[in-house]
């Protein structure tokens, strides 16, 4: 009797059991409940992601603006400790074959498609003015170094900027040839172009970088050959970023997407890129006078 009686129970406990299952399993998702929220929150993620790339490159950017306005703050500092001479921008390559033509005192000596190690930053004659070696690379730059060979390895670059030829331009190069490329001594001589308009620092293009000078054609003694010595770069949706004299520092759209044809050698200006070329000349010394 007892028996009969504890199956009863065990049954009826089995019953509620059921009956429970099946008001909880009739509250759940179905199967097509399921992948129409699954498609939903596919739908919301493909119209947040644009948006959200598009905020990651604008932080890169403002990162990069950030980064050439601290290097021109340690050219302007610079020259306040050494009466009002600018930083010697001596570190410069033959365009022929990459090797360097002048390696003396310079605000920064690294090659930058070479060096596994930051003593060409830290030993230029800013570095004490910022010590930071970060700020010598734009986030945007995922470029790495290579051997002579042209072999990719791992590591990131530690540059992506350079200096302007009218920025003290390779004052100990020859003193007989300084004429081939006027630049700026003293900080106080910037003018024609002012401190507004003559840019310091560039951004420059990945496939071209090597010594640590940005250099063009000038009217002293190139005429006009509409000739880059130097590419700007394309980072920033089709753009690249400048640093100025006056501390102050902008990204600049281009026109035309910039690429470097033939490596280490000067590359003609087609027409399509010529206003890009004349906006980077409006930033250049072009004269003596």
């Amino acid at each position: 009797m007892n028996v009969l009686c504890g199956d009863t129970k065990s049954e009826g406990q089995r019953c509620r059991f059921r009956e429970e299952t099946r008001r909880t399993c009739g509250n759940g998702f179905t199967l097509i409940e399921l992948l129409v929220v699954i498609a939903i929150i596919a739908i919301l993620a493909a119209m947040l992601l644009p948006s959200l790339s598009r905020a990651k490159e604008r932080a890169l950017g403002i990162a990069c603006v950030s980064n050439l306005k601290q290097l021109a703050v340690c050219v302007q500092l610079y020259s306040l400790d050494f009466r009002d001479v600018m930083p010697p921008n001596n570190s410069v390559a033959n365009l022929a074959n990459g090797n360097f033509l002048a390696t003396g005192g310079s605000w920064c000596t690294n090659n930058a498609r070479y060096d596994s190690d930051a003593s060409g930053i830290r030993n230029g004659l800013i570095f004490p003015y910022n010590t930071s070696t970060e700020i010598y690379r734009c986030p945007a730059d995922h470029s790495t170094i290579e051997t002579p060979g042209g072999v990719k390895l791992q590591q990131r670059r530690l540059r992506s900027y350079n200096l302007s030829q009218s920025i003290n331009g390779f004052p100990e190069f020859d003193p007989t040839l300084t004429f081939l490329n006027p630049s700026f001594k003293k900080f106080t001589e910037i003018r024609n172009p002012n401190t507004s308009q003559a840019f310091v620092f560039i951004e420059v293009h990945e496939d071209g970088i090597f010594d640590s000078l940005f250099g063009m054609p000038t009217e002293a003694f190139w005429g006009d050959p509409c000739t880059w010595w130097d590419i700007p770069a394309n980072r920033h949706g089709q753009g690249g970023t400048l640093s100025f004299a006056d501390g102050h520092a902008e990204r600049w759209k281009w026109r035309v997407p910039k690429a470097v044809q033939v490596r280490f050698m000067a590359q003609p200006v087609p027409d399509a890129e010529l206003p890009d070329y004349r906006r980077m000349q409006t930033g250049f010394r072009q004269t003596r006078n």
